[in-house]
């Protein structure tokens, strides 16, 4: 029996290339008691009998087994001086398939050439050694960055001891004298390896002393730091910000007259797209709508190669933690010049969409524009001011902006009920802590209208942006959901049995059957 379900679990890997979780494997192979039992055993056995191995921990896959385009490092020569590559991110535990450069791919006649200790994105495909490979890219090399560590300052005789923070490294490491008098037992330190010990525990030079190890931001800034997430912005970076001043109208289409309004969380400090709708008068296109949608113009401030351009590169993104906010871009920015504040000029980038009666876009046009928010509401007041409740600050754009909005919103809807896609409704629930790092609260969140009204807002206007690139012929990613694959929908299908729920293993599995599914529980 157990050799029987290791043969079902080898089948199983064979057929999904990106690997699949233990729970996965249970579903598709449909183990309930006493036989999901066993599959802990059984994948420690294959693991350990070297055929199968984890992949990011969690999944397991075929031992061994490698994606037709990879990053790969290239390390010796075979005997007949080609060279070797094997793949950069060497952690699993069985050694990869010989991988041979091919034939004219390192002299460097389709790029830069390669050589020993060089890393490139390649193809491979199978033959009889192994596998042959050919470039893509070359791989610039990168710099040899001074590695930074946190931990915890403990004062020991003789010295202090830094305890690493991080769980994968639990022996501690030895402050050098010269910076012991600058912290104190408890501190949350930053530090760095010097190179003057060879033997024994690490010593380590002081880099920064981020106070308490259990004050309530302690937690922040770890995560900050373990993640490498730059917490202040270079000097020339601020002088580009600073420097920065508010646009005019120029060659911009003047918005300012259109009662454009936000709609953004409770506690939003920034506020970076708004909305307007209003019927159109076209005779050709009765009960259709003019929906428009504009966010900020970051680009009017930010300009490319410019030290905020480089700097935000790097960042990626702004991050959001419980007690702060580490911006993408300066607050002079990020907080001012490129948030839509009520009853202040700002730069914008609008589309204009036309639907149609059924909420069909019929055609949209986007501009750069300048644009004055005519006022600033949370879901919360947005709601209640549609629900008859509307406060000081939605009242005076209740009737012009906000009715207008949820019409055309519902006009929208019956193009969405078409299209069916997937509904998933989620609960959130906000968590408050208090000034000692202490849970204080936790509330459910609620969804309303509100949401969803801005939501297919944004992605109608992410539609036009799509559209429009693609017309340019401009590289973009697009984000999409994969088909589910055959054994997880047969393991969908298994599950649901038991809950007496039937679900033709047959049937095309569409966005709209998951709907009809998803109501049903």
């Amino acid at each position: 029996m157990a050799m029987a379900l290791k043969d079902r679990i080898l089948s199983a890997l064979e057929h999904n290339d990106k690997g699949l979780t233990k729970r996965e494997i249970a579903r598709g192979l449909s183990l309930v008691g006493k036989n999901k039992a066993g599959l802990k055993e059984a994948l420690s056995a294959l693991e350990e009998a070297g055929k199968i191995e984890r992949q990011d921990k969690r999944k397991y896959v075929i031992a061994g087994r490698l994606p037709n385009v990879f990053v790969a490092e290239f390390f010796d020569t075979d005997s007949d001086g080609e060279l070797l590559a094997r793949p950069a991110d060497r952690d699993r535990k069985t050694p990869p398939p010989t991988i041979i450069l091919a034939p004219g791919e390192a002299d460097g006649r389709k790029g830069a050439a390669i050589g020993i200790g060089d890393k490139a994105l390649i193809r491979i495909t199978p033959d009889d050694q192994g596998y042959s490979a050919r470039i893509i890219k070359k791989l610039p090399q990168n710099h040899v960055q001074e590695q930074r560590l946190l931990g915890v300052a403990r004062t020991v005789r003789g010295g202090v001891e830094i305890m690493p923070s991080a769980r994968k490294s639990r022996h501690p490491m030895v402050l050098r004298p010269l910076d012991c008098d600058k912290v104190e037992d408890g501190d949350l330190v930053v530090v760095t390896e010097t190179r003057e010990r060879k033997y024994g525990n690490a010593l380590v030079k002081l880099v920064e002393r981020l106070g308490d190890a259990n004050a309530p931001r302690a937690a922040s800034m770890i995560a900050l730091v373990e993640h490498g997430i730059p917490q202040s912005f270079a000097a020339d970076e601020m002088a580009e910000a600073e420097a920065a001043k508010p646009a005019t109208l120029g060659k911009r289409t003047d918005l300012r007259t259109l009662p454009l309004i936000t709609i953004d969380p409770d506690d939003a400090r920034d506020f970076d797209d708004a909305v307007h709708a209003r019927a159109d008068t076209d005779p050709k296109n009765q009960g259709g709508w003019i929906v428009t949608v504009a966010i900020a113009d970051v680009a009017a401030y930010v300009k490319g190669g410019g030290a905020l351009d480089r700097g935000a590169r790097k960042r990626g993104n702004s991050v959001y933690l419980p007690d702060q906010v580490v911006p993408m871009l300066p607050e002079r920015l990020s907080n001012d010049l490129c948030s839509l504040r009520p009853h202040e000029d700002r730069a914008c980038m609008a589309v204009q969409m036309v639907f149609d009666a059924n909420g069909s876009k019929r055609k949209h046009t986007f501009m750069r524009a300048l644009m004055r928010s005519h006022a600033r509401l949370s879901y919360t007041q947005a709601q209640n001011a549609i629900d008859g409740k509307p406060d000081e600050t939605a009242a005076p754009v209740l009737e012009g902006v906000l009715k207008p909005l949820w019409a055309a919103y519902a006009t929208l809807k019956i193009a969405r009920a078409q299209r069916s896609p997937l509904e998933i409704e989620s609960t959130e629930r906000k968590i408050r802590v208090n000034e000692q790092g202490k849970i204080a609260s936790i509330t459910k969140q609620d969804r309303f209208d509100a949401h969803r009204l801005i939501e297919e807002f944004m992605v109608s206007a992410n539609v036009c942006a799509a559209e429009m690139l693609e017309s340019k012929t401009c590289p973009l990613i697009y984000r999409v959901h994969d088909a589910s694959s055959a054994e997880k929908l047969h393991a969908l299908s298994d599950f649901l049995r038991t809950i007496d729920i039937k679900w033709a293993k047959g049937e095309r599995a569409t966005t709209k059957r998951f709907n009809t599914l998803i109501s049903k529980t």
